[in-house]
């Protein structure tokens, strides 16, 4: 196949890049800065890099003409201070660079057979009680006693995905990926930074730890992504998270375990403002319950193969040392 990936030189594409270049696909990278973006060379030897400005359709859109599959990752990243500049920056850079590609998809004589749109789980509702899966799931930005950005990124999520609905696409199936945290070995990710805080002993229960953290091994995000090309059947919203997320406090507990660390101090939501601040980024990403569960992979058959956060830890955390 070829697969465009507009957005695709951060962690999500690298580790897309590695599997489906190692497939023999062809695949080529939307960047804004094609000369000093180009993919890490051991993540993708053989992709090509294309100039795009992620806003508006041009000369890029040729890439997608022809294709097989885009996956459009753009956006910037959610690691940052949620300013209201920045929280603005979010939304703009998803919203057009969606609407960029549903013109060069609705423009092209051959248009791609799929479009898979990255989404986020944080389109659901920050709860304890019951996991969100694509038919029963409770949307958040209304949930009482919350900061009143976090319904800010619930409406981020929720444009995202209707810049993708309201493309003219007829001949082109849309898949909306509501990705949970992918957990990866690559240095700069979620995955490392989260390693990083447990070998310092500073990985404990956060606010009590009652948050619940949804999470997908890199490896079933990549079966998942290649699942959705072969089910022609499925359209729409779809959660790429592991069937069983767990409370901060046990998620933080068994990462210590894989990285043989004994103690994790615990941190009150102060400490975690303090830590959050220091480290650029925002309390959301550690204190919003993010309990998503993937019902319509499960219901179409997809097989994880790594369910349980014990036998993934352990996973990444050897390739990480290997690394």
């Amino acid at each position: 196949m070829k697969v465009v990936l507009p957005g695709g030189t951060g962690q999500i594409g690298g580790v897309l890049c590695r599997a489906l270049t190692a497939a023999g696909h062809e695949v080529v990278v939307l960047s804004r800065n094609p000369h000093r973006a180009s993919p890490r060379p051991a993540d993708a030897r053989h992709a090509r890099v294309a100039a795009w400005d992620g806003r508006a359709y041009g000369p890029w859109a040729r890439e997608i003409d022809g294709s097989d599959v885009v996956v459009n990752l753009a956006g910037r990243s959610v690691s940052c201070r949620y300013t209201p500049e920045n929280l603005k920056a979010m939304m703009d850079s998803r919203v057009e660079s969606a609407r960029a590609v549903g013109e060069a998809v609705a423009a092209a004589a051959r248009p791609p057979a799929l479009w898979l749109q990255m989404s986020t789980a944080t389109i659901y509702a920050h709860r304890t009680d019951a996991a969100n899966d694509e038919e029963n799931g409770v949307m958040g930005g209304t949930e009482p006693g919350v900061p009143d950005y976090w319904a800010y990124s619930v409406d981020i999520a929720r444009q995202w995905e209707r810049a993708q609905e309201e493309a003219d696409t007829p001949r082109t199936r849309k898949v909306a990926l509501r990705a949970a945290m992918v957990m990866s070995p690559d240095p700069g990710g979620v995955f490392d930074v989260l390693s990083w805080l447990s070998r310092l002993g500073l990985g404990g229960p956060v606010a009590g730890g009652g948050q619940y953290v949804s999470w997908i091994h890199d490896q079933d995000f990549v079966r998942a992504v290649e699942f959705l090309v072969e089910r022609d059947d499925l359209r729409g919203p779809v959660n790429l998270a592991a069937p069983r997320p767990l409370p901060q406090r046990d998620f933080m507990r068994t990462l210590r375990r894989a990285w043989r660390v004994p103690v994790g101090l615990p941190a009150t939501r102060w400490m975690a403002e303090l830590g959050a601040f220091a480290l650029r980024s925002d309390t959301e990403l550690l204190l919003k319950s993010r309990r998503v569960v993937p019902g319509r992979l499960l219901e179409a058959g997809f097989d994880f193969e790594h369910a349980w956060w014990d036998t993934a830890a352990r996973d990444l955390v050897r390739r990480r040392r290997r690394r």
